[in-house]
């Protein structure tokens, strides 16, 4: 089963699907293996199953998570495993989408094929938690992304900010922009930064880019009355754009006429501000995003946080001071007394070449 989860940790993001690994073992052999690499491609059982060919009759399959049941794109694993002969079947985790949840297993069992599990769960959960959050809570993983000085400064109080890490910490910030279906920030960033928000694999070594391709997550500007110029940098580059709004002008829709752009309106609060879980909602019902990764200035990235938006923190510290006057890294009124603390759990700390970086999980996930 480990062998079947590292398969499925090689993929960056198959989303809106998640990360499946398989391996097939008989007499003590792997004689066959794979993973699901995107929408639209063969299943990691499929994959498994044709590499190990003959030797799958009377097998023993290893998946990460249960075989669907369902036709979608592709043809259902269970049945895959079943013509294939194989004698059983261990699974590391239920799969909560309601088209399969416990139905792939039950139509293994139906079919005479033994299943054991789970095995490894809580590894194999870590790899969709995007997945899984989206199937149960119908919101998408959340990770936060913020370079800061030593000192907890994210730019200088002119808005300066390039560049507080180095091109080590950047180019690990391209491998995770890959790693999401959708690339998050407010209007205020785009009238200050003018920011692409895109991939860029000539920022990495030739392994990382071919691992990443062509790949593009889709960016969204919350822009509640969109401010956002047409000429913006995001718009012009490839892949998918998107703007959560409220209810803009006519004519402001108009500017963006024969450009990539989408344009959804979510509801708005008192105020005239988005609604920051319809806008989450939105994504993750409609545009099916596991994994949103949050890329904005220290107003939206507090809000998030304060709405218990954001499921993760990942904060990278350049070894420099920026001052007193300079921007803090979130804005979060409010919070005046220590009982009233954000409570984190820091789940990982590296150094990259001369900067750090902090992984933490927002306590409100229990």
């Amino acid at each position: 089963m480990q062998r079947a989860i590292t398969l499925a940790q090689s993929v960056l993001s198959a989303g809106p699907n998640p990360r499946v690994g398989c391996i097939v073992v008989r007499d003590g052999e792997i004689v066959g293996e794979g993973f699901h690499e995107k929408p639209g491609e063969a299943h990691a059982e499929a994959i498994a199953l044709l590499a190990a060919g003959e030797r799958a009759r009377g097998a023993t399959a290893y998946v990460s998570l249960e075989p669907c049941a369902h036709m979608g794109r592709t043809p259902p694993c269970s049945e895959a495993l079943i013509q294939a002969g194989v004698a059983e079947v261990v699974y590391a985790g239920v799969d909560p989408n309601p088209q399969v949840s416990g139905q792939g297993l039950q139509r293994l069992r139906e079919a005479g094929v033994r299943v054991r599990g789970p095995v490894l769960a809580e590894e194999a959960d870590a790899l969709n938690r995007g997945f899984l959050k989206r199937m149960r809570q119908g919101l998408p993983w959340v990770r936060c992304k913020m370079a800061m000085s030593l000192d907890g400064r994210t730019a200088m109080a002119s808005g300066e900010s390039k560049w507080i890490t180095g091109d080590a910490a950047r180019a690990d910030v391209q491998l995770m922009r890959a790693s999401s279906c959708a690339v998050v920030t407010g209007v205020n960033t785009i009238l200050s930064d003018n920011p692409g928000l895109n991939v860029r694999p000539e920022q990495l070594d030739e392994e990382q880019a071919a691992l990443i391709g062509d790949r593009q997550p889709m960016r969204v500007v919350l822009d509640s009355s969109l401010r956002t110029p047409p000429d913006s940098r995001l718009i012009g580059l490839p892949g998918e754009v998107l703007f959560l709004t409220g209810q803009p002008h006519p004519q402001q829709r108009a500017r963006y006429q024969g450009s990539r752009a989408d344009i959804r309106e979510v509801a708005l609060q008192p105020g005239g501000r988005l609604d920051l879980r319809a806008a989450m909602a939105c994504l993750a019902q409609d545009y099916e995003c596991n994994e949103v990764m949050l890329e904005a200035g220290p107003t939206l990235s507090g809000a998030m946080v304060q709405a218990g938006l954001v499921d993760e923190v990942v904060i990278y510290i350049g070894a420099r001071f920026l001052g007193s006057d300079a921007l803090p890294l979130f804005h979060l009124p409010g919070i005046n007394r220590m009982q009233d603390h954000i409570a984190l759990e820091i789940t990982g700390v590296r150094q990259i070449a001369d900067d750090c970086c902090i992984t933490a999980r927002l306590k409100h996930l229990g």
